[in-house]
């Protein structure tokens, strides 16, 4: 007897392993669809971290500069993001269709950017890993999102940003660039309203 119960206790024993392991995973989804070290990545960024993992170079003059993006838009339009958003402060959200985050994010990022879009700032996304345009342009109708984004499947324009202020196996990221065309701000994760809210304030405040 005690023989046959050995192999079902064994039986047991590996369905509850594969049940963890899956609830792991599935919180690992929640959290974010990449991988990665957030909190580091090297070069001297001067960021510090902030409440709900948000981090930020409070001081202009130790800002980095956002490298030159210029590409086509997933409708197929030009579009240079230094030129074109002159002056203005840029919220760049990391973004796929593929990806539960950053559909729970969508909404958020789209009632802000009406919000805001008066106040100087402009969204521009970037949608990375999508091999192409179809199911991105229908996730952009699905959440009406108001601003245009990048088509960068292969994930390019991502290594254009400085070491360690944006980590391309991370998705979602969004990085908060200032009137000046610095990088203020980065967010390895998914953001709620009231985050994008308060790390945009600040940038508001600053004169210009």
């Amino acid at each position: 007897m005690s023989a046959s119960r050995a192999p079902r206790r064994t039986t047991r024993h590996r369905r509850a392993a594969v049940l963890a392991a899956g609830a792991a995973a599935a919180a690992l989804t929640l959290s974010a669809c990449g991988s990665g070290d957030t909190a580091k990545g090297g070069g001297d960024t001067k960021f510090v971290q902030g409440k709900g993992g948000i981090s930020v170079v409070k001081n202009a003059d130790d800002r980095e500069s956002a490298p030159d993006i210029a590409g086509k838009t997933l409708q197929g339009k030009e579009l240079d993001l230094k030129k074109d958003y002159k002056g203005k402060i840029v919220v760049f959200n990391v973004w796929g269709s593929w990806c539960p985050p950053c559909r729970a994010e969508a909404p958020n990022l789209t009632k802000v950017a009406n919000e805001y879009k008066d106040k100087g700032v402009q969204f521009v996304g970037l949608n990375t890993r999508d091999p192409d345009t179809a199911q991105a342009i229908s996730f952009e109708k699905e959440f009406e999102v108001p601003y245009p984004s990048f088509h960068d499947s292969s994930g390019k324009l991502l290594l254009r940003f400085p070491k360690g202020s944006l980590n391309p196996q991370f998705i979602p990221s969004t990085i908060f660039i200032d009137r000046d065309g610095k990088i203020a701000a980065r967010a390895p994760q998914a953001l709620s309203v009231d985050d994008l809210r308060k790390t945009l304030d600040p940038l508001v405040a600053e004169k210009k």
